[in-house]
């Protein structure tokens, strides 16, 4: 368990330092976008109140507790999963990667009332209008790492519940 806490605190410090930088530092809110290597890698900056894609951005105040509960939900899920039948080492740094996207992307609601996307990738002639960050990387990694290595006792014919 102790990976699932290290990887899952290292992975929240770098999102909210990313975003820090880029919001605060760089300026981001303000500017709107920094091509960093165009058209691969732009900074753009997009306020998500929903979830991917800016679904469920309606009724943002009630959307924002609604999101922010459901990711607290997800994080005591997946502690509890881990305790109970504890994955090999690839699956306990997924679901650190997981627990410390989601912890950003909360940080980030309770913070600004949105989460802050900035990172935009294009390439080969399909201009992409959506953004993402460190957390989504996070979460989208971790929840793939889990499928793909849920449990040590797992077993080909064992039920994995």
């Amino acid at each position: 368990m102790r990976l699932v806490f290290w990887v899952g605190f290292w992975t929240f410090l770098l999102d909210q330092a990313s975003k820090w930088a880029v919001v605060h530092l760089m300026n981001l809110a303000v500017r709107g976008q920094i091509d960093v290597w165009p058209p691969f890698l732009t900074f753009r900056m997009a306020w998500n109140y929903g979830i991917n894609f800016g679904l469920l951005s309606g009724q943002a105040d009630v959307t924002k507790w609604v999101l922010i509960a459901v990711a607290l939900g997800i994080i005591l899920f997946v502690l509890v999963w881990v305790r109970r039948d504890p994955p090999g080492r690839w699956g306990l740094v997924s679901a650190g990667l997981l627990i410390g996207g989601a912890l950003g992307n909360v940080v980030d609601r309770l913070l600004y009332g949105a989460v802050a996307d900035f990172l935009n990738m294009s390439c080969c002639g399909i201009n992409n209008p959506y953004a993402f960050n460190v957390a989504d990387i996070a979460i989208f990694a971790g929840a793939i790492g889990l499928v793909l290595f849920p449990s040590r006792d797992a077993k080909p014919g064992r039920k994995v519940v």
